[in-house]
């Protein structure tokens, strides 16, 4: 098997025609000889290079709407035929067909079909069929075939041709394989996935693909290999914003920042400004305000201590006046849809801040695939995209909520969907005045967060924690009644909880005793 292959014929097909007439250009500016097909072989030839239509080799026209033009032993045997094997060059020779010593082919765009919301026949017929053929056959054969799958591999097949005479290595040829395996497998993905969704059905077997956004230091810690791999479906969020300063974004980063704008894209624009700080993917501060500076402060005020070197989500575009305010600490990542002249100009004097801008919130409604991996397998499972209105919740106590503690209920409920369980949230005036996150016991969070505003009380010189007049979320129902006792000792008024309990009765007397009112969701929201 030799290791420098010579290029003498190439077949190129492409969907995206970015590069494609410059590659050809310097092709045959080295005497390769160009097979083409349909509208790649048009603006070869416009271009006024010279081009052999691939049906000028099978002697078979293009038929069937496209459907069929490279699906031809011609075509296969020219990929396939493995060229120091005495019986595969008979054969060759035999029936005429000429080796294909390149293939460069990019798949009709499904996914995009995809997403601009394509009627079902329309996506079906933007299902590619003989270019993943080739660009298997080419990428089996690596040995003797080079395959492009990606415009952005012109210009290193390039190098490649000059630094090595016209040739490729072999070397190259497989890392070029790897990637036109990958790529036709993530296809693959695309279509499955959608089909899955379109007919409601589970396959019987489940198939993720990404496209390698970023390579990364470490994962979580620094002994921890990763990556981030982004899925292009369009979704606004951490993987479509635009970074406009800083380092590259560390997994931690993107992880908490994932965390911090679902959570504050919960809050409509329309209705006012809003704020999530994180730290470690949970909540360390939400807020509103009447501008985005006040909901900043307010969030801030939650829990200053774990705000340092956190993640800040805004709802809105970031202005001036609040780029000032958060740089008057360290932070680590701040995202927003969009940020004006002065927010930028203030952070640019931060060169270890990364300003991270979308073109508007993530979608907190729509359903799509969360996964989980596990020793042997992985989970899959729906998104939390549960929602509770006003109207869907049951009032259990003697005493209703007020209009106020009704409002602060609503909202300390959506903080506590993205706070890691067990959950408890403490909330006064629509922000967060405690957080209690991740502990394997119920009381325990309700403490946590309590004692949370007691330090930030007397740090910020105030005559009681925030926690008194609040109200308390809690992401599932409370199995005794003591975690509620400690809720009402921290001066909360009114609970929010799922209910579902075996000993509701007993948590709905003790609120009665204590003079809380309590409404139950039906809803839980445990996040792992």
């Amino acid at each position: 098997m030799p290791d420098l292959v010579p290029l003498r014929r190439a077949l190129l097909s492409v969907s995206d025609k970015s590069g494609i007439v410059e590659l050809g250009q310097a092709l045959a500016a080295r005497g390769v000889e160009l097979v083409s097909t349909g509208g790649t072989a048009k603006s070869l030839r416009e271009a006024g290079l010279e081009v052999k239509d691939v049906s000028d080799l099978t002697a078979f026209p293009e038929m069937m709407d496209g459907r069929v033009k490279t699906l031809h032993p011609v075509v296969h045997g020219g990929l396939l035929s493995v060229r120091d094997k005495p019986d595969h060059a008979a054969a060759m020779e035999e029936h005429g067909i000429g080796g294909i010593d390149l293939v460069v082919v990019n798949l009709y765009p499904f996914e995009a079909t995809v997403a601009k919301g394509a009627g079902y026949d329309e996506v079906i017929e933007n299902i590619d069929i003989g270019g993943p053929a080739m660009l298997r056959s080419a990428a089996k054969n690596h040995a003797f075939v080079c395959v492009v799958t990606d415009v952005a591999d012109y210009e290193g097949l390039l190098a490649q041709l000059e630094e090595n005479d016209g040739g490729t290595t072999y070397a190259f040829r497989q890392e070029l394989s790897l990637n036109a395996y990958a790529r036709t497998a993530a296809y693959d993905a695309a279509v499955s996935g959608w089909m899955a969704g379109a007919l409601g059905k589970r396959a019987r077997r489940f198939a993720v693909a990404g496209e390698l956004n970023q390579e990364m230091r470490y994962g979580e810690n620094p002994h921890q290999n990763a990556a981030f791999y982004v899925m292009g479906s369009g979704s606004t969020g951490v993987a479509t914003a635009v970074q406009h300063q800083g380092k590259a974004l560390s997994y931690n980063n993107i992880n908490d920042t994932d965390a911090a704008f679902e959570l504050v894209s919960e809050y409509d624009p329309a209705a006012g400004p809003a704020c999530a700080i994180i730290k470690h993917a949970n909540p360390c501060g939400v807020a509103r305000g009447a501008t985005l500076k006040e909901a900043y402060s307010r969030a801030f005020q939650c829990d200053q201590t774990s705000a340092f070197g956190g993640i800040i989500a805004l709802n809105q575009p970031l202005d001036g006046a609040t780029a000032m305010e958060i740089t008057k600490i360290f932070t680590e990542v701040v995202i927003a849809p969009g940020a004006d002249d002065e927010a930028r100009a203030f952070f640019a004097n931060k060169k270890n801040l990364r300003l991270l801008t979308t073109d508007g919130l993530a979608d907190t409604r729509t359903a799509s695939a969360y996964i989980k991996q596990v020793a042997g397998g992985f989970l899959l499972q729906d998104k939390d995209v549960g929602h509770v209105a006003e109207g869907d919740l049951k009032v259990v106590t003697k005493r209703a909520p007020t209009e106020d503690e009704m409002r602060d209920l609503m909202f300390a409920w959506t903080v506590a969907k993205h706070v890691k369980s067990n959950a408890i949230v403490y909330a006064n005036n629509h922000a967060t005045v405690g957080v209690g996150a991740g502990q394997m016991s119920r009381v325990d969070s309700t403490r946590i967060a309590a004692r949370k505003a007691e330090d930030m009380a007397e740090e910020l010189g105030l005559s009681a924690p925030l926690t008194r007049n609040s109200v308390a979320a809690s992401d599932a129902f409370f199995p005794f009644a003591d975690g509620l006792l400690t809720v009402a000792e921290a001066g909360a008024t009114a609970v929010i909880q799922p209910g579902g309990s075996m000993r509701d009765a007993d948590v709905i007397a003790a609120a009665d005793e204590a003079g809380l009112a309590m409404v139950f969701t039906g809803q839980r929201h445990f996040r792992h």
